[in-house]
């Protein structure tokens, strides 16, 4: 491509994933988080849930600075807080639409355009109807307080898709589901889409231009990561979301660029989304004993060649 990648979208990154010591909601969120206000090179953040109110405030104030649009990762939270939107426990799904809303209040106040979660995970196959229609009731549900709670400007809501049967063993799931789902969630509230991850893609079994194209309706805001899925026994095997290059990688260079292909030709980058413009963020993790602005400089350059050879 002759232009550069910043003409056609908003570069991001996903702030406790580079610096996993923050996935807890806890840690030096404001010092690792000024780190990538810095770095000229992202016009987009994503950040998690802060647990702390004054580390909030803090927090929002540096991103209100900065200049970076900001999405809230919701999937940390939803995680490590054992919360289901597809649960078929009346009691636990209510606990988690209610803890999801607290994340929509967070999400607000950190100036967020959008929030990303997950389904939760798979029942089985005999239990996945009911599971969706579980799923679709919480996300309306979800959308219905953004609205509410909107002020100056209405905060999105976008369902990731994951693996079913590898790592994360999510109910969400393969890419045609997905854009079902949305396609009846978006029926009835119109700030709700998709989120695709082209690390997960592997996971799934599923070629990259074909997912790009059936998600692309509802598609308002897609990750760039690696995985490896070769080697069960290799420690970054799974939705660890590893460096490019780490041996046994499903994602490279090639990858990217046929990724950022994809989204090209489905016209991803001439959607409307939430954010002012579309957002490309990495999500990569340093594996023990790396360093993370190492793991960011490779993700950067891993991007800058992939878009070279467009």
């Amino acid at each position: 491509m002759q232009d550069p990648l910043e003409a056609y979208c908003r570069v991001g990154i996903v702030h406790a994933m580079a610096f996993p010591e923050c996935l807890g909601g806890e840690g030096p969120v404001v010092e690792t988080l000024s780190q990538i206000a810095k770095d000229t090179f992202f016009s987009a953040v994503e950040v998690s849930w802060i647990k702390d109110p004054k580390v909030r405030s803090q927090a929002a104030a540096l991103l209100a600075t900065s200049g970076l649009e900001v999405v809230f990762a919701a999937q940390p939270a939803l995680i490590q807080q054992d919360l289901s939107l597809c649960d078929l426990d009346d009691a636990k799904r209510k606990q988690a639409v209610d803890g999801t809303k607290q994340l929509v209040d967070q999400a607000y106040e950190l100036g967020a355009a959008l929030m990303v979660v997950m389904s939760g995970p798979d029942p089985g196959e005999a239990a996945r109807p009911r599971a969706v229609e579980a799923l679709t009731d919480s996300l309306k549900q979800v959308c219905h307080y953004a609205q509410e709670r909107a002020e100056q400007s209405m905060l999105s809501i976008s369902l990731e898709n994951f693996d079913r049967d590898v790592d994360k063993r999510q109910l969400v799931g393969p890419t045609k589901e997905a854009a079902e789902i949305a396609e009846t969630v978006w029926s009835e509230c119109s700030n709700f889409g998709l989120t695709i991850d082209l690390s997960h893609l592997p996971q799934l079994d599923e070629r990259i231009d074909e997912a790009a194209l059936t998600a692309v309706d509802h598609l308002i805001h897609v990750h760039i990561g690696n995985c490896v899925i070769g080697d069960a026994s290799a420690p970054a095997y799974g939705d660890k979301h590893p460096r490019f290059g780490i041996p046994g990688s499903a994602v490279g260079v090639e990858e990217v660029r046929r990724f950022l292909e994809a989204l090209v030709y489905a016209g991803y980058f001439k959607r409307n989304t939430p954010t002012t413009m579309p957002v490309v963020s990495f999500e990569v993790r340093p594996a023990e004993g790396e360093q993370p602005e190492l793991v960011v400089a490779n993700a950067k350059r891993a991007l800058l060649q992939a878009w070279a050879q467009l």
